[in-house]
């Protein structure tokens, strides 16, 4: 309370609440939902093709081998100088810690977990130190009975944490074992510090700010927390009241987000791992994150937006014009700034990667709960029958398509669920089924809850909205998970090559992706050809590769014989071809 600074407030609040409005979620619910959103698609299944995949092949690498791997990323000697090596070192940590009790793959998914759980409570605390400030407070009321200063910030940070969760573009990439899952995290923890900053602009502050976006600089590269640190710099000099008199402590924060940069950097140079350093290799896919706007990537944006950053970006657009006149007040101009910042550098992208759009998330989200005090209960009323008719109907065709499988009927669903993973055979989980039907009536009773009651809190605009996202998902994450992992995982093709090499101890070359060349490494514990080249006796071969990764041909090699082929059997376009030299 003591770091808040006091500021005018504006003539005019857009914000008129009883104190009854302002109910906020017992802490323990908070935790349980963070935990039922997360936990569900971490346990029971392996690494899935993609980032996921390629990522867990990097810190699995490093948790394997030597110290090397651990300056210069790889996977099992496929060099990876994309993004930075933070999140690969964290999850290798917890293989290390954890790969004992848990297997490789789960224990890089507790770093997944901890991950989630920084960014759920940056978004929280944002938020909460926001919504507590003095100008964001609601008109006081001539007879009394407005809601208390802290009671109303956490009414907020409530309503923030459940728009955070409910938006489709986080479900899946919080559940992967990957970068995306640590730089979204980071993003919200930078916007944690900066608004802390502006609470307290004080030296320890600057510096918690400037190593938050280090870590931002080795998770994803320079071009995010270049762009921050201009937005900051802006901010400080338009928040009202103006913190110009504090922009000296910016250049600490900027001299503490290099040093840890530097310490790599140094470490690269002297160690010189695998005779080289994948600095230089770093630098240059920084260069390429930043191109000129096309209108390619417009239309991307606004066609992927709509649904990624759903149910955030309505919100979020109501707060910006409902907040308008005080615009120059932190807990609107902070969050708004990080956005535009976000979509600057999401139109000057030319990949228009995930990544980017996930950057958004916490910013548009912190932005939304400001709009649920000023929404009229009619907008409410709507996104509200929106969510229950749009999500109700998705969960009972999941359970359809689910009694389905295991019945044959509908007939047509059940045919197409084999067509998609044909050889797949499906096996009754009373575990998975119980919590299924758990919370599916736990979906129905928060619905009733809603639409009977009519209950003034201000969350109940998004409770909806993230509950029905949190049933789908758990709905998936059970009933639907063996067939899904069965779809994405190369655990079976991996076992079933590997089982065909007499002499494991060989070297294998090859040409498949990244995400394919982490599954064969770890499923079928082959040794692939690393940095130094060398003479191999067998030749994995991938029909459908990347488009930068040409097929070599086995023309190309005298004395070769194929000994074994095959795909998996949810894509049968995907072909695999192991060789042997009969030198």
């Amino acid at each position: 309370m003591s770091d808040i600074q006091p500021s005018l407030i504006p003539p005019t609040q857009p914000v008129r609440l009883p104190a009854a409005a302002t109910l906020t979620l017992p802490r323990w619910g908070i935790l349980l939902l963070c935990l039922l959103y997360i936990l569900p698609g971490l346990i029971g299944r392996d690494p899935w093709k993609n980032s996921d995949a390629a990522d867990f092949g990097v810190m699995w690498t490093m948790a394997q081998h030597g110290w090397q791997d651990w300056l210069w990323p790889n996977i099992a000697g496929l060099p990876i100088a994309d993004g930075g090596p933070l999140a690969f070192w964290l999850g290798a940590i917890c293989i290390k810690l954890f790969g004992w009790l848990l297997g490789d793959a789960l224990a890089a998914r507790v770093a997944t977990l901890c991950f989630f759980l920084i960014g759920a409570y940056s978004v929280w605390h944002t938020t909460y130190l926001l919504g507590r400030r003095t100008e964001a407070q609601p008109m006081r009321l001539a007879f009394g009975g407005q809601p208390e200063t802290l009671a109303y910030g956490r009414m907020l940070a409530d309503g923030a944490l459940l728009i955070y969760l409910g938006c489709l573009g986080l479900l899946m990439h919080s559940h992967e074992t990957s970068i995306e899952a640590l730089f979204v995290a980071l993003v919200a923890y930078a916007l944690y510090r900066c608004t802390r900053y502006i609470d307290a602009p004080t030296v320890s502050n600057a510096i918690r700010l400037g190593l938050a976006l280090g870590m931002l600089v080795l998770t994803n590269g320079l071009v995010t927390p270049f762009g921050l640190y201009l937005c900051f710099l802006i901010g400080i000099f338009f928040c009202s009241p103006p913190r110009r008199k504090h922009a000296i402590n910016l250049i600490i924060a900027i001299v503490t987000t290099i040093v840890p940069v530097v310490v790599w950097w140094l470490a690269l140079e002297l160690s010189q791992p695998y005779d080289s350093s994948p600095f230089n290799a770093w630098l240059i896919w920084n260069a390429g994150q930043i191109g000129l706007p096309t209108l390619n990537a417009i239309g991307d944006f606004l066609r992927n937006g709509i649904w990624f950053f759903w149910p955030a970006w309505p919100f979020a657009c109501w707060a910006i014009y409902a907040w308008r006149r005080q615009w120059r007040s932190a807990h609107v101009l902070l969050p708004f700034l990080f956005t535009v910042t976000f979509l600057i550098i999401a139109l000057f992208s030319p990949g228009m990667q995930e990544t980017v759009l996930l950057s958004f998330l916490p910013s548009l989200a912190i932005l939304a709960a400001l709009g649920l005090p000023t929404m009229k209960r009619g907008a409410i009323n709507a996104i509200d029958w929106f969510s229950v008719m749009t999500l109700t109907l998705i969960a009972l065709f999941i359970w359809l398509a689910w009694f389905a499988r295991h019945n044959g009927w509908p007939a047509g669903i059940a045919r197409n669920a084999t067509k998609l993973a044909p050889g797949f055979l499906p096996e009754f989980n009373l575990f998975a089924t119980i919590i299924a039907l758990c919370v599916t009536a736990a979906w129905f009773a928060l619905v009733y809850w809603r639409l009977s009651r009519q209950p003034p809190v201000l969350w109940r605009a998004v409770v909806l909205s993230t509950g029905g996202v949190i049933l789908c998902w758990v709905l998936l994450a059970t009933l639907w998970l063996p067939w899904i992992n069965y779809s994405k995982s190369y655990a079976g093709i991996a076992t079933e090559m590997a089982s065909h090499m007499p002499d494991k101890h060989s070297c294998i070359r090859t040409n498949v992706s990244a995400a394919q060349r982490a599954s064969f490494a770890y499923f079928g514990n082959v040794r692939f050809e690393g940095f130094v080249p060398e003479h191999c006796h067998y030749l994995l071969l991938g029909d459908r590769v990347p488009k930068y990764n040409r097929p070599i041909s086995p023309k190309r090699y005298k004395n070769m014989e194929l000994i074994w082929e095959g795909h998996r059997p949810s894509d049968r376009s995907e072909r695999f071809r192991l060789y042997r030299s009969i030198e």
